[in-house]
């Protein structure tokens, strides 16, 4: 027996998907315009789980230049076939659907297969039948015409596992439960006994959302609805309720005949959203034919006993990161924006430093700038680097920033103003900046540390060495990079950052280490 703590993936990892080969699991979530893209799990408790890669790792694989962070790749489905591992994703910002496949889940994964212009819609999901066929499940606008917006349905149409290309008619087989639903969205199809089953979220990703359960004795027909649907939403409990926008949910079997569900959530903190949506796992059991969904529950739980042997992991996911620079190639939890690699920065330059070059794109623009970040995974944290930069003109710019999205961010920066080097605190919200707080800093040289706790939607800041570190800010409002105000599918994360600001430069920032830590 192992206790599972939800939630299993905490910060930012919605729209998971999940398999298991085995007694191994794995799990992929969505991840927008952050790069690498696609992070991937592996777990063989369902407790305890270790990132073993990212999916989406080549320009090729990502391309999502110019983008709204909120863009880019959408609910990726993961699946394993005789031999094989396939991922299918959406990519809203270039190509639509497409997929990868690797004879190993930590790759390498192939050059992406895109399903072209047939393949319309998002939420792309894959089905293997008993014979070996495989069928492409997705969702799409009402072909009629669309009366609202969220007028979707679900449709099925086989693919060609040779020329990785769909065959035959498509067939809508599913609009939602409710009547005058808007978004039948994040669709997968099992089958078990004699039946296929559709899982799918409807109402939207946010305090309607929940999910839905058709079946069928046949694949190409209308299905029917659980007369219990919605079967599993927290949407009746409340915006008070700590967890809130339950829904898009897969299952996943264990190797005793045990079901499992997980799904995303939303953990929010005076009802404002930071961490956007996470990863959550409960029991299913079966009653009439149909899933139930947290037995003798009907809610997410903070714990979930599992009947399975613990298992734990050298570098399993935790709640909080440290992350240091000796090693030859950058951690695997770190973040860009569009891209991840030396154009942006170097480990070789300074051994046990992280290089981050001063490129003249600035965070607050749609581009490739020179961040590398983590995702927040709580309301109580504290944030340390150690930096050393020396700003050689007024546009250089380095230092560290809670990322919501390019027109929301808080940005803690060393600088020059008038000659002097100094240490800004700055607000960018809704594209206006904002002057929270300056201090000279001329006097120090060498590596600085900036420290910065967060707690329950407040910030505060120090600056300084080691042991003489120098308050600059506090009570800084951090509601305003949330999903309730700034909009998108994101949570923050909060990094390392450099920037020139429109202009060409050499220099660089040098970082001694990242740490994130949860102070619950």
């Amino acid at each position: 027996m192992v206790i599972a703590k939800n939630p299993i993936l905490s910060g930012f990892y919605p729209d998971p998907s999940i398999c298991r080969v085995g007694n191994d699991f794995y799990i992929v979530n969505s991840s927008f315009v952050y790069a690498p893209g696609v992070p991937i799990f592996h777990s063989r408790d369902l407790a305890h789980w270790e990132q073993i890669g990212n999916i989406l790792e080549s320009k090729e694989q990502l391309q999502v230049e110019k983008s709204e962070i909120s863009r880019g790749i959408f609910a990726p489905t993961i699946r394993y076939h005789e031999g094989l591992f396939y991922m299918i994703t959406t990519n809203v910002s270039y190509g639509g659907n497409f997929i990868v496949t690797a004879k190993n889940p930590e790759g390498p994964w192939s050059e992406p297969y895109y399903l072209g212009e047939e393949a319309i819609g998002i939420d792309p999901s894959l089905f293997f039948d008993d014979d070996g066929r495989c069928y492409y499940c997705g969702t799409r606008p009402n072909p009629e015409g669309v009366r609202y917006n969220g007028d979707w349905e679900i449709w099925v149409q086989e693919l060609d596992l040779k020329s990785m290309k769909l065959v035959g008619e498509s067939m809508a087989i599913w609009k939602g439960a409710v009547k005058g639903v808007i978004w039948p969205e994040g669709p997968h199809i099992y089958k078990i006994g004699e039946y296929y089953y559709l899982m799918h979220a409807e109402g939207g990703t946010g305090p309607e959302h929940s999910i839905s359960v058709a079946r069928s004795k046949k694949l190409f027909q209308w299905f029917e609805g659980c007369p219990r649907n919605p079967i599993f939403t927290h949407r009746n409990l409340g915006m008070d309720y700590p967890v809130v926008y339950a829904g898009h949910g897969d299952l996943v079997d264990d190797e005793y005949g045990n079901w499992y569900v997980v799904m995303l959530a939303s953990r929010p903190c005076k009802k404002h959203s930071s961490m956007g949506r996470e990863t959550f796992l409960a029991k299913v059991i079966w009653e009439n034919g149909w899933p139930v969904i947290a037995p003798q529950v009907g809610r997410l739980e903070d714990f979930v006993e599992i009947p399975l042997e613990e298992h734990r992991f050298a570098n399993e996911v935790t709640s909080s990161d440290c992350i240091q620079f000796w090693e030859n190639e950058l951690d695997e939890r770190l973040v860009g924006i569009e891209k991840r690699d030396e154009e942006i920065y170097s480990l070789s330059e300074r051994k046990g430093m992280l290089r981050l070059y001063c490129r003249k794109e600035k965070i607050s623009e749609k581009d490739y700038s020179s961040y590398l970040g983590l995702r927040q995974k709580s309301y109580r944290f504290e944030v340390e680097t150690g930096i050393e930069f020396e700003p050689k003109a007024e546009n250089e710019t380095a230092g560290v920033i809670l990322y919501q999205n390019h027109e929301n961010h808080l940005k803690f920066e060393i600088k020059q103003v008038e000659g002097k080097k100094v240490f800004e605190v700055n607000s960018y919200i809704h594209g206006e900046e904002t002057k929270l707080s300056i201090v000279d800093i001329s006097k120090w040289q060498g590596i600085l540390k900036i420290m910065i706790q967060c707690h329950d939607q407040e910030a505060r800041v120090w600056i300084g060495k080691e042991k003489n570190l120098k308050p600059v800010a506090e009570k800084i409002p951090l509601t305003a990079y949330t999903t309730e105000e700034a909009g998108g599918f994101v949570g923050c994360t909060v990094g390392m950052y450099a920037s020139s600001n429109g202009k060409q430069s050499e220099n660089y920032a040098d970082f001694g280490w990242f740490y994130l830590k949860n102070m619950d």
